[in-house]
């Protein structure tokens, strides 16, 4: 069932575009919009509606799928933006879904403000699952929001995700996610040390991905980025670049509480080390080069 107001995805880039797929199957209809509008072609084929601006885009429900919280902030203001959008299609207390990782602090700050200045529900739902993941719509969501609200959003979680937990109130499922990319970051490092390792004492990398694979070593990160390493292909994907900004976030979080932060310093270094060098926006199994270079 769709929520009242209808649906609209804005942000069709390598996650975004599987997710309006898998909506537009289970939903039968959903309105899109992206900076590029020639990314909007797919979706728009199998029957999404190609808004021309985030006005045209204000349903009911927003969900965004974008990089960080100053590109979901850019879409609000202005005539061509959501709160006009909203105003002229007579919205009430619509809800704006950040689908992106962004800092759990600055969530909180935006869903309070949002809520108080414009009645606008706020929900975070960060993503883990990869694009494979989302191809497949089976992400698993970390939510964060007020209870009615996030029920309420049911249907249009379970179009693109197989697991979708509410972690508590705005900007939790963002905190969510900062402990999420810890243990990928974390994994995906000892991983590239350990390929390393066997390589320099003459192991098959393949052989090695197998045996890791059927232990107690195997993983989803494992499965997912085996064949990259395999071929050393590491275009597409999750980049390094996001993978570093969610690694500061991460960082923000445990120093905010005081938590231990040994392993995300340590991986934070590495990632940092890998964007310098120009492999940003290579897929973070690309860390490998970066380990395995002089």
């Amino acid at each position: 069932m769709i929520p009242s107001g209808g649906v609209s995805l804005l942000g069709l880039g390598p996650m975004g575009e599987p997710m309006a797929v898998n909506l537009i199957r289970e939903l039968g209809s959903l309105t899109v919009w992206n900076r590029t509008p020639e990314r909007a072609e797919r979706v728009v084929s199998l029957g999404a509606r190609r808004a021309t601006s985030p006005a045209e885009a204000a349903a009911g429900v927003v969900l965004t799928v974008l990089p960080d919280l100053p590109q979901v902030e850019a879409l609000l203001p202005g005539p061509d933006g959501l709160l006009a959008g909203w105003r002229s299609n007579g919205v009430e207390r619509p809800v704006l879904v950040v689908h992106g990782t962004v800092s759990p602090v600055a969530l909180r700050e935006f869903a309070a403000r949002l809520a108080a200045e414009r009645g606008v529900r706020v929900v975070d739902a960060p993503m883990s699952g990869g694009v494979p993941g989302a191809e497949r719509g089976e992400l698993s969501l970390m939510v964060g929001g007020d209870q009615p609200t996030v029920d309420s959003l049911r249907p249009v979680f379970d179009a693109v995700a197989r697991t979708t937990v509410r972690m508590g109130e705005a900007g939790s499922g963002q905190l969510a996610k900062a402990c999420n990319q810890i243990v990928v970051a974390g994994t995906i490092a000892a991983l590239c040390e350990a390929l390393t390792l066997a390589e320099l004492h003459g192991l098959s990398r393949a052989d090695l991905v197998t045996a890791l694979g059927d232990g107690l070593a195997g993983s989803e990160v494992l499965r997912q980025k085996a064949e990259r390493w395999l071929t050393a292909d590491y275009s597409g994907g999750g980049s390094a670049r996001n993978q570093l900004k969610d690694l500061v976030f991460a960082r923000d979080a445990a120093d905010d509480a005081g938590a231990p932060s040994d392993v995300v310093d340590l991986v934070l270094s590495q990632f940092d080390r890998m964007v310098r060098a120009g492999d940003g926006d290579l897929d973070h199994s690309g860390l490998l080069r970066t380990i395995t270079r002089p």
